[in-house]
C-alpha cells in the first residue's frame, strides 16, 4: 500500500520519471524484449523503420517501465490497453492490441466483451467501430462470428437485475443528480442507467463484474470524467477492487493518454483514497 501511494505522491509532485519496478531491478530493455515479444511475438527495440529513436522511447517506458508497475497480470494489461484504444478510437493501434490480448490469453469473448462494455460510456457509433477493429482481427485468425451469445437478462427481468447490480455497486443511485430536470425526465434517465447500462451491459457474461468496473475506470480516466471518477472510485471497492490495483490501471492507461489525464484520475484516487483510510483527515 505505501508504494502505490508513494507512486501517486511522485506523480502529482511532477517528478513521474521515478517510477516504481515491481520486478527485482530488471533491466528495463531486456523486460522490454520480454513483454514485447510475448504480446507481439516481434522484437522490439530494432532501430528500424522511420521513426526508430522515438520508437525506442515509447518501447521502453510502455513495455520496460510500465508493464513493470503494479501488480496486473498481462491479461488485464491487455484489456485495459485495448479499452483505452478503443475509447479514443485510435483503430489501428486498438487491431495491434487486439492481437496482443488474444496472445496473452484473452478469449474472444472476453475480448468483445471489452470493446461491448464501452458502449454506456461513448455510445453506439464508437463502440460500435471498435468491435468493427476487433473482428477484423477475429477473421484473420480464423475466430468464427458472430461469437457465443453472453446476455443473461429477459425483457422481463432486465430491471430487476440492473437494481441488484447497481445496489451493489452504487447504494443510492443518482437520484441526487437527476433531481429538477424539465419534464421530470431525470426519472427517465435514472432508469435507462438501472436496465440498460446495469442491466443489459454490466450483468453480461464473460467478464465478471470486479473486471468490469475496473475497465470502467479506465474509460472514465481516458474521458477526464471527473465527476463519475470520484462516484467510480467506490464502485470499484464495492465490486472488490483494491485502491492498488485501481492505481496500477490508471497508469497502465498512462502512455496512451497522457500524464494530464492520468495525473487527474491518480489525485482522485489519492484523495478519495484518503478519506476512506484516514476519515480524520476528511
Amino acid at each position: 500500500m505505501k508504494k502505490v501511494i508513494g507512486i501517486i505522491a511522485i506523480t502529482l509532485a511532477g517528478s513521474l520519471s521515478v517510477m516504481a519496478q515491481t520486478t527485482d531491478n530488471m533491466d528495463r530493455i531486456e523486460v522490454c524484449k520480454q513483454n514485447y515479444h510475448t504480446l507481439f511475438g516481434g522484437e522490439a527495440l530494432t532501430g528500424q523503420g522511420t521513426d526508430p529513436e522515438m520508437m525506442d522511447i515509447l518501447q521502453k517506458f510502455i513495455f520496460g517501465e510500465v508493464f513493470q508497475t503494479g501488480d496486473l497480470t498481462l491479461k488485464q494489461r491487455e484489456m485495459i490497453t485495448c479499452i483505452t484504444l478503443a475509447t479514443m478510437q485510435t483503430l489501428p493501434q486498438l487491431k495491434a492490441h487486439a492481437g496482443a490480448a488474444l496472445n496473452v490469453g484473452v478469449t474472444p469473448e472476453e475480448l468483445r466483451e471489452v470493446m461491448y462494455l464501452t458502449a454506456p460510456f461513448i455510445g453506439f457509433p464508437k463502440m460500435l467501430n471498435a468491435v468493427a477493429t476487433v473482428n477484423e482481427v477475429f477473421k484473420e485468425r480464423g475466430i468464427s462470428l458472430p461469437l457465443e451469445k453472453q446476455g443473461t437478462v429477459t425483457e422481463d427481468n432486465r430491471s430487476k437485475a440492473g437494481k441488484t447490480i447497481q445496489d451493489k455497486l452504487y447504494p443510492g443511485g443518482i437520484a441526487s443528480v437527476m433531481e429538477g430536470l424539465p419534464g421530470d425526465m431525470g426519472k427517465d434517465v435514472e432508469q435507462f442507467l438501472t436496465d440498460y447500462f446495469f442491466g443489459e451491459i454490466y450483468s453480461r457474461g464473460a467478464l465478471d463484474l470486479q473486471t468490469r468496473e475496473l475497465l470502467g475506470y479506465c474509460v472514465l480516466t481516458t474521458l477526464e470524467a471527473e465527476s463519475q471518477l470520484h462516484s467510480h472510485y467506490y464502485g470499484n471497492i464495492n465490486a472488490g477492487n483494491s485502491p492498488e490495483a485501481l492505481t496500477a490501471a490508471v497508469i497502465q492507461c498512462l502512455p496512451y493518454i497522457g500524464f494530464p489525464a492520468a495525473i487527474k484520475a491518480l489525485r482522485i484516487i489519492r484523495q478519495e483514497y484518503t478519506k476512506s483510510a484516514f476519515p480524520e483527515n476528511k
